[in-house]
């Protein structure tokens, strides 16, 4: 193993699908997205069939409050050891350059290995890779079970690094038609395309990311104590899935030694600098109301609440996106009345997503509703809150530029605060790592 300790990073062995197999049915999206939207994941089915495909070694989210779930896992894991005996993965070491255009936008992004010894979800952690969100304890159980007996890691996950100057992937771009092409072709249902490249000398990449790790460049950056302690690596996406593979590894380390595959976990990083990548606000539907949701945002916030009824979803979007107001703003839609916008003033915590989530956590742990989901775009948001039941809470989003020094300084942002980039545009299972020795 080619292994960069002071950076926290490995050069992974990837493992790729071999020539033959259908890119198309073998990749799928992220299993923590259209977790309300079976009909999806239906179609999902439907296109790959009999296909060899990642949708048989993951477990989308959809399907975790099934009766059937452990016999679910159970089955993933038997089909990678398959997959893995009928000889279905090409294996090859080195960092992976990744393009995804979605649209007009491209995203670029860089395939390595992270090490999980330099990682912390802790709020207020001070380690070099670091969660921007809360983690949801409860959220790891079904996470750790299927990867605890697998033999590989698929990742979904996406690490941020704040590169203002462009030195770290955007050389690679330069460069890419002097690459070897390992993968190119269409995403189903919509989610534009993929290509990845082979990178053969991983040297500048790993010189570009000591410069940006060196204390006293990192501590101008953003103006602080010399001895402030580097955030090389910011989670994006997936921080759940990172958060399970920490929570393996330090079960086991005793058991394994430090030189385990588990150790490491394979990411894609992008920069957060990259004008394609555009931060996305995560919403909120409340399924089964059982309570008044307005009379207890009235109870919560006293007189720091007003409640503006407006006519229609699109006044509602722009109303909150406006953020007209001394207070905070958010959205509501359904809940026994149509559109209107909370006005929360004197908030207690810096982000309108911060302040909702600290009532609903309460809320719903007093039976004010059956469930909670999060998702993505102001349409689902609208189509789910606007059901027989149901309330739609709808949040702004936050300046991706702001994300390094509000992690530093303020720790990890609550939960479920932004997503980069809409449901379709996560991130597609294509790639593999053995995490068995």
């Amino acid at each position: 193993m080619k292994v960069y300790p002071d950076l926290g990073i490995l050069i992974p062995e990837v493992y790729l699908p071999k020539a033959g197999i259908d890119l198309q049915k073998w990749a799928t999206i992220a299993v923590d997205q259209f977790t309300s939207q079976p009909e999806y994941w239906q179609q999902v089915e439907q296109i790959v069939g009999d296909a060899p495909s990642t949708l048989r070694i993951t477990l989308p989210e959809i399907y975790l409050e099934q009766p059937d779930v452990a016999e679910r896992i159970e089955r993933i894991q038997h089909t990678m050891r398959n997959y893995l005996q009928a000889g279905l993965f090409q294996a090859r070491e080195g960092l992976i350059y990744v393009e995804r255009t979605v649209g007009q936008k491209t995203r670029k992004g860089l395939m390595l290995a992270l090490d999980l010894e330099c990682y912390d979800y802790a709020r207020g952690a001070t380690s070099l890779i670091r969660a921007t969100e809360g983690t949801i304890i409860e959220r790891l159980p079904p996470r750790i079970k299927i990867r605890e007996g697998a033999p590989l890691e698929l990742p979904h996950i996406l690490v941020l690094i704040d590169d203002p100057e462009r030195s770290v992937i955007e050389p690679i771009a330069a460069m890419k038609d002097s690459l070897e092409k390992l993968y190119d072709f269409d995403l189903m249902l919509g989610s534009g395309h993929l290509t990845g490249y082979a990178v053969p000398d991983e040297r500048p990449v790993v010189d570009a990311l000591r410069k940006l790790a060196q204390p006293q460049t990192f501590a101008a950056k953003y103006g602080l104590p010399a001895d402030t302690p580097v955030l090389l690596f910011a989670m994006g996406d997936g921080n759940h899935s990172l958060a399970t593979a920490k929570a393996i590894w330090e079960k086991n380390k005793a058991l394994v030694g430090m030189d385990h595959p588990s150790r490491y976990a394979l990411v894609e990083i992008e920069n957060v600098h990259d004008e394609a990548l555009e931060f996305e606000p995560i919403h909120r539907v409340l399924f089964g109301l059982k309570t008044d949701i307005y009379a207890a945002l009235q109870t919560t916030f006293g007189t720091d609440y007003t409640y503006h009824p407006v006519e229609s979803a699109e006044a509602m979007i722009q109303a909150v996106n406006a953020g007209n107001s001394q207070g905070q703003l958010i959205g509501l839609v359904g809940g026994g009345r149509g559109f209107g916008v909370v006005e929360i003033r004197h908030p207690s915590t810096n982000l309108p997503v911060g302040t909702i989530q600290a009532f609903l956590d309460p809320f719903l742990k007093n039976g004010g509703a059956e469930k909670i989901d999060y998702v993505h775009g102001a349409e689902v948001t609208v189509r789910l809150g606007s059901q027989a039941g149901n309330v739609g809470i709808y949040v702004p989003g936050m300046a991706k530029g702001d994300l390094f020094k509000t992690v530093i300084l303020d720790g990890a942002l609550p939960r479920k605060t932004f997503s980069m980039g809409e449901a379709h545009e996560k991130r597609f299972y294509l790639e593999a790592r053995s995490i068995e020795p």
